[in-house]
């Protein structure tokens, strides 16, 4: 599948976008009038129709949804973590989440974010200056320290948080959710993980 991706400032508004195209095309299609001018003499086509010509349209995302991991974590840390992150963003932006899953047997399955998870990574310091670029965006973010591989729930984990100051946070990884530039200019420094 392609992505194609456009530059907004206006945040977490690509799947409302998005499904208001689709749900603009079909109301078109589907739009029943008692009298029918002369120029819309073709036709009218179902929902389904309509659907399925708009899936070959590119997904425009004005949106990213970025993992930044410390460049020194072992692999089992790196997916960890990722994980963990992006559990987050799930829970506190749900326009991220699409709509769920089925096979072709009909088997459901649960819905999964509606655009790529980017994944960079970076030293220490740029981890933190990201984290500083983001607090001051005021942009959503999930973090995961080097305490959290010691606790074994969610309630120690917060509370592993909780017990350092902001400027102190010995972080391991970040995930974000937010308008591209924005994005970028948070991980500046970063790069994309191999």
């Amino acid at each position: 599948m392609k992505w194609a991706w456009k530059t907004s400032t206006t945040p977490a508004t690509a799947g409302r976008q998005a499904e208001g195209c689709c749900r603009a095309a079909v109301m078109q299609g589907t739009h029943k009038t008692t009298r029918r001018p002369a120029r819309q003499s073709r036709p009218m086509t179902s929902e389904h129709e309509n659907a399925n010509t708009h899936e070959n349209t590119p997904v425009r995302l004005d949106t990213k949804i970025a993992v930044l991991l410390r460049e020194d974590l072992e692999p089992w840390q790196r997916l960890n973590v990722t994980a963990f992150l992006v559990s987050g963003l799930g829970t506190a932006v749900p326009e991220v989440i699409g709509e769920p899953y089925e096979d072709g047997d009909g088997t459901a399955y649960l819905p999964m974010f509606r655009q790529p998870v980017l994944v960079f990574e970076a030293a220490k310091e740029t981890l933190s200056t990201a984290h500083g670029r983001a607090l001051s965006r005021a942009l959503p973010i999930a973090v995961f320290t080097s305490d959290l591989f010691a606790t074994g729930n969610d309630r120690d984990n917060r509370a592993a948080v909780r017990a350092v100051g902001r400027d102190h946070l010995d972080l391991v990884g970040l995930a974000v959710h937010g308008p591209r530039n924005a994005v970028d200019k948070i991980l500046k420094g970063a790069r994309m993980h191999p």
